[in-house]
């Protein structure tokens, strides 16, 4: 009989599924047993033990402080997003009023340093523009071929670099920049495949890994419809 006894305890042992099912189903059982329920315990990290309301409660306030915390990013990028979207404007209307593409790209370079930038530089993949002699922007002709190498110990699969680069790297892609600390590069076009926007800081510490490229993406579409203003496409 004691054997018999076991096994039937056995199949009653509830568990956690079995609790919350009856529960569910049984949502009077708070009502029938107010008394225990207000007798309940909790287990609590700092106080040892608290009781099931102040436990609900102590959870409504921490869902209520996550909604608020999340409000406020919202609120914050939306902030950020508006003037994203003005810088962007006010730049595309400075460069669209250029009267040729050396105003353009000075005009750039001035916008770079109005936000504390040492400059901007404008590389276009020869094999993608006719920049060839006799342009007078030859200079700007950058060969995918030998960028290739930057491309990938940098950029890998990504379109955009955020960081330091050593000597031979600055002399390839901006042989006439000085004391440059570090860059922001992008590849410019939808495919990023028309060439390479940086800018330049004298602080070593201003670009760094993980930081937001919206700003940099925005600008590598918007560039090449204004370049081709100024230089042909091949």
């Amino acid at each position: 009989m004691k054997y018999l006894g076991e096994q039937f305890a056995a199949t009653l042992r509830l568990d956690d599924g079995m609790v919350a099912q009856f529960l569910q189903d049984n949502p009077e059982f708070f009502i029938r047993n107010a008394c225990q329920v207000e007798q309940m315990r909790v287990p609590h990290v700092n106080r040892g033990s608290v009781s099931l309301l102040e436990w609900q409660l102590a959870r409504q306030r921490h869902h209520i402080q996550q909604l608020e915390e999340d409000i406020s990013r919202l609120v914050e990028q939306a902030a950020q997003n508006e003037q994203l979207f003005k810088r962007l404007l006010d730049l595309q209307s400075d460069l669209a009023a250029a009267d040729g593409l050396l105003d353009m790209l000075n005009r750039l370079q001035r916008w770079a340093r109005s936000l504390g930038l040492s400059g901007a530089h404008v590389r276009l993949f020869t094999d993608k523009w006719f920049i060839g002699a006799p342009s007078d922007f030859t200079h700007l002709g950058l060969s995918r071929t030998a960028f290739e190498p930057l491309r990938i110990q940098r950029l890998g699969q990504h379109n955009h670099y955020l960081g330091a680069l050593n000597g031979p790297e600055l002399l390839q892609l901006l042989p006439q920049a000085r004391q440059v600390g570090s860059v922001a590069i992008s590849l410019m076009g939808e495919q990023g495949d028309l060439g390479v926007l940086t800018f330049t800081s004298r602080d070593n510490q201003h670009y760094q890994a993980g930081m937001g490229t919206e700003l940099l993406h925005q600008l590598a579409i918007l560039l090449p419809g204004l370049l081709a203003r100024w230089v042909g496409r091949s």
